[in-house]
């Protein structure tokens, strides 16, 4: 079953994620007091642990946020997931909104690793349903868009 692996924030563009214990989705805005909340189509950013794993050879220690992701899954191929399927995470409902993103002179993980996951695995939700979500919740798909 897939599964949240951990729910993360930054309270400041710019500054690296860190876990939070549960976020707030909200309509229209994102993750409550996230910095990159808002009305708009990049509300939360989502990325799988087996995308993670690929780099941890490479960097060990890397913690929940490292990805400045919002919310990282484990046993669901997010980046096989259509534009405007649906997934239920904890009480909350988001769409998937845009798979990947292009990395604007790189993250510090690209910069020591020379390579990068989220730009090709990560995706980005908004909020069709508020709710708290928290670490150990169920991943649903509700619905999967049609390709």
């Amino acid at each position: 079953m897939a599964q949240v692996a951990s729910v993360n924030i930054s309270e400041e563009k710019g500054t690296v994620k860190h876990e939070v214990p549960e976020i707030r989705l909200r309509l229209r805005h994102g993750i409550v007091g996230d910095a990159h909340a808002g009305d708009w189509h990049r509300q939360i950013s989502l990325l799988a642990e087996e995308s993670v794993d690929k780099i941890r050879p490479l960097l060990p220690g890397l913690r929940p946020g490292a990805f400045a992701e919002n919310i990282s899954t484990r046993g669901l191929e997010l980046k096989t997931l259509p534009v405007g399927t649906l997934l239920r995470l904890g009480e909350a409902v988001v769409e998937v909104t845009q798979i990947g993103k292009q990395c604007h002179g790189g993250c510090e993980i690209q910069k020591r690793t020379g390579q990068c996951v989220m730009p090709a695995e990560g995706i980005f939700a908004v909020v069709v349903k508020e709710g708290t979500v928290r670490k150990g919740d169920p991943i649903e798909v509700l619905k999967e868009a049609e390709s």
